[in-house]
């Protein structure tokens, strides 16, 4: 009697291009298949603004509209308990989100004029910092898209590919060429990359969204940790001044850290690098589930040596150096806030905004102030902060005192200082709770009961899971949820993570089991753990290094609500 083998089953395709799977394997894919998200601007200027909000077609208002920065904005008073449920049609407003992708974060004072005009002649006054250095505009018509392309575009600043499955806005330090201890300054980089890729459609159909890191700042203030690539500077013993490089960082659902390849890449060779990583990324990416179409996932599968090896053989065609990892780098020191010397003696002021919130007639007021006491140059930082560089230092404190009367602190309290939140339900239909609002009230609460508390603790409030304001590395992340009150109502609350870090030490923040607290309990919250922090620091470096030596019985205990009484 013949003996069979027992039929082993096919293992589903993933969706790759470079395995053969050309064929789209979810809605989003066939919606690229048939046009590219690049060829919506033809029909806004022609359809879609003469046409008004009606004549845009589902596919291009839920999908290709994102490749030139704009997404529909939240229905106001929809609540946060009808995000997952409600229909698409209930939730979309008839107004945009329009994201500027500012690469490398400088901003002349003339773009910044620019943005602000479209702010207040078109979006309300509004306007948002973003945690990777673009501005958000809010309240934009379609009708008024195609003049504002036109101003932008007209001092050099575009929306192309700031959202979509595309190469996202290129993160550098916004003290590139002036901090006086960079490693090297990449602003060569950053702009030979856009300059050749950016708005074409040789990476505009990409598995998923692309972020990308390129920075020679010490500090590491572009986070390269949690980007899908990032060169971070380093000096090579033999070859001199160069880039680390790594892949494979992101957050939201399944937050990963970037792996470094352990590769050592000379500037000269940074966009053709650059441009090899997203190509592997473009063939091999998984195209199947939207959920696990990120580069992380396929790092996560490979690992780093196998990584590297394809990424050589298959898409660079020979190898790179091997290099040093650079030193790691404190998370205090990454939103350039304060006033510091530049490398030519002159100095740099970084200010905070509300929580990264900001309004137009602010943005032109901020242009005039860089070309009164700078050279008319604006940064913007991964912290949802600004930089006016090339100050006189003996004009420092007037600088300052300027944005003070803007509510623009350049000196501000630790609490500001650390704070950051996503957009939130204001404006975003993911979005389950208030952010931007709520940050505002929890760092003034925190500075009026807490004034004398000068150690800066990070503090992030996000609207949903997908992490926009980067709840798990934080110091405490605050996610939004929904918590059901004794009268059956619901309520915003919000998860608790603890602890989150970058750099020396990295770990995502701890997830406090059991704890949801309401919204409003949230600064009693916060006062309540930096009282017990303080109160039992016993010589850890920071408030992280002392939530990451506790028990998780300790934790709990640490971690626990003040009692309150809710009615």
């Amino acid at each position: 009697m013949t003996q069979t083998t027992p039929r082993q089953p096919r293992k589903r395709g993933e969706g790759q291009w470079a395995l053969g799977y050309f064929e789209p394997l979810n809605a989003t894919e066939q919606i690229k298949k048939e046009n590219d998200g690049m060829a919506v601007r033809e029909r806004i200027d022609r359809i879609f603004a003469p046409g008004g909000f009606r004549a845009i077609g589902k596919q291009d208002l839920r999908s290709r509209l994102r490749w030139w920065g704009l997404y529909t904005q939240r229905t106001q008073g929809v609540p946060g308990e009808r995000t997952g449920s409600a229909e698409p049609e209930e939730l979309e407003d008839e107004f945009f989100m329009l994201r500027i992708r500012i690469d490398g974060g400088v901003m002349t004072s003339e773009q910044l004029r620019a943005i602000a005009w479209a702010s207040e002649e078109f979006g309300r006054d509004v306007a948002d910092i973003t945690d990777r250095q673009n501005v958000q505009l809010h309240w934009i018509r379609i009708e008024d898209v195609p003049a504002i392309f036109e101003r932008l575009e007209g001092v050099g600043l575009t929306t192309s590919e700031a959202c979509g499955d595309t190469p996202r806005v290129i993160l550098g330090c916004p003290l590139a060429g002036v901090q006086a201890a960079e490693v090297l300054d990449a602003t060569p980089q950053i702009r030979a990359i856009r300059d050749r890729y950016i708005g074409t459609t040789e990476f505009s159909n990409l598995p998923r969204k692309y972020k990308t890191s390129i920075a020679g700042c010490g500090a590491h203030c572009t986070n390269p940790e949690i980007n899908d690539v990032a060169f971070v500077g380093v000096e090579h013993p033999q070859l001199g001044l160069g880039y680390d490089l790594w892949v494979g960082g992101g957050l939201s659902t399944n937050p990963m850290f970037a792996k470094r390849l352990g590769t050592f890449v000379e500037p000269e060779r940074v966009p053709e690098v650059w441009a090899a990583v997203t190509t592997l990324f473009r063939e091999y990416g998984y195209r199947r589930s939207r959920n696990h179409a990120r580069l992380k996932f396929l790092v996560a599968d490979w690992g780093a040596e196998r990584t590297r090896e394809i990424l050589e053989r298959e898409f660079l065609g020979d190898t790179l150096p091997d290099g040093p990892a650079p030193p790691p780098a404190p998370m205090n020191a990454r939103d350039h806030v304060g006033v510091f010397p530049q490398a030519d003696g002159r100095v740099y002021v970084g200010f905070a905004p509300r929580a990264g919130r900001i309004s137009g007639h602010q943005l032109r007021l901020v242009a005039n102030l860089a070309d009164r006491f700078g050279s008319g140059s604006i940064r913007a930082t991964a912290q949802q902060k600004l930089v006016i560089v090339d100050v006189e230092s003996a004009n420092a404190d007037a600088l300052v005192a300027e944005l003070d009367a803007l509510d623009l602190r350049a000196r501000p309290h630790a609490f500001r200082k650390g704070i950051m939140a996503c957009t939130g339900i204001e404006f975003c239909k993911l979005a389950i709770g208030e952010t931007k609002g709520r940050a505002q009230w929890l760092y003034q609460e925190l500075e009026r009961r807490l004034p004398d508390f000068d150690e800066e603790i990070r503090i992030h409030v996000n609207g949903c899971p997908n992490s926009c304001a980067r709840f798990q590395v934080a110091d405490i992340g605050l996610m939004s949820a929904l918590q059901v009150r004794p009268d059956g109502t619901k309520s915003d609350a919000f998860l608790v993570h603890l602890g989150g870090g970058m750099g020396e030490g990295a770990e995502f923040g701890r997830k406090v089991k059991g704890v949801k607290i309401y919204a409003e309990d949230g600064a009693d919250y916060v006062e309540a753990l930096v009282r017990r922090y303080r109160a039992g620091r016993n010589g850890h470096r920071d408030f992280g290094a002392f939530v990451h030596d506790l028990s998780n019985d300790e934790l709990a205990a640490f971690a626990a609500p003040p009692i309150k009484e809710h009615r």
